[in-house]
């Protein structure tokens, strides 16, 4: 078996293009036009690029789009009191707070203090507490989960009644709400991790494998049950030799190779699910925007 490589690009293309389409027509409408504001402290180099990328698609979304660059030494109370503006801003819809901060700030603080009405990433205990107690049409849910789902109803569609889901990693960004995510799609989910005793047998009852631990090819062949539908989170840089001195290259949390000899479908990296998690920001977005609007929110 050779299994269905999942594009993850051509799919965030495509939620890009109805958050578009939807955010224009929300315009024409209403007057409303959605808006985003990042907001970043300090000078960490991937996340300037993060910053960047975000700012840039939701400017070609036809978003109103602000980012906030603060200086490494920013105090909470200042970083605070940037939240507190945006909260009371009626122009803008979504809130995303980059991380990490730097030291001596307190990210759940920082997040915490962000409207959950704006919290286009998911992240605020409202939200997540929404989502905990199947309220998944109130709450905003997580980027990166959230385009999981996409990809995975791409291949097995909307309900995953009597499947088995593995999830690999309980991280509150990823782990935590894909589980919740599942079962609400009728999947039955395990929640699994580095401390699971036979992490590979556990992995191997799964119909959905999903693995978001951050450990470069983590799991092989020796996780994966045949015709299994894989989904790979992790974003992990390695040395290149092959490829020259000092090369590097980026691999998943699983073995790639050996996974789709087994697997049905699987989501490659780079170019599957990194994509999805931009693309789900504006998508939360232009739902924020509609809520507040007094519109019904598109869904995606």
């Amino acid at each position: 078996m050779t299994a269905r490589v999942i594009d993850g690009k051509a799919a965030a293309t495509g939620v890009i293009e109805r958050a578009k389409t939807a955010g224009a027509a929300l315009a024409a409408k209403t007057g409303v036009r959605p808006g985003l504001a990042v907001v970043l402290v300090g000078e960490d180099a991937a996340s300037q690029v993060y910053v960047a990328n975000k700012g840039r698609t939701a400017e070609a979304c036809g978003f109103h789009s602000v980012t906030h660059r603060l200086p490494t030494d920013t105090t909470e109370a200042d970083l605070l009191a940037v939240i507190d503006q945006l909260n009371a801003d009626p122009a803008i819809h979504g809130i995303l707070q980059q991380l990490p901060l730097p030291r001596g700030l307190d990210a759940n603080r920082v997040v915490g203090r962000i409207d959950p009405d704006k919290d286009v990433d998911g992240l605020t205990l409202v939200n997540a507490g929404r989502l905990a107690s199947g309220m998944a049409g109130e709450a905003f849910v997580p980027c990166t989960p959230a385009g999981c789902m996409v990809l995975i109803r791409q291949v097995l569609g909307e309900s995953l009644a009597g499947k088995s889901a593995v999830v690999v990693g309980r991280s509150n960004l990823v782990g935590k709400p894909m589980a919740q995510l599942l079962l609400l799609a009728d999947a039955t989910v395990t929640i699994a991790h580095s401390r699971t005793g036979d992490l590979a047998r556990v992995c191997r009852e799964a119909d959905i494998l999903v693995a978001a631990v951050g450990r470069p090819e983590m799991l092989g062949a020796d996780c994966i049950k045949p015709g299994a539908v894989v989904i790979d989170v992790g974003i992990n840089r390695i040395a290149a030799p092959e490829r020259g001195e000092g090369k590097t290259r980026l691999v998943g949390d699983v073995d790639f190779a050996a996974a789709s000899e087994l697997a049905s479908a699987i989501t490659p990296v780079p170019g599957g699910v990194g994509p999805m998690t931009i693309a789900m920001l504006m998508a939360n977005t232009v739902s924020a925007a509609y809520r507040a609007a007094g519109e019904a929110p598109p869904r995606f």
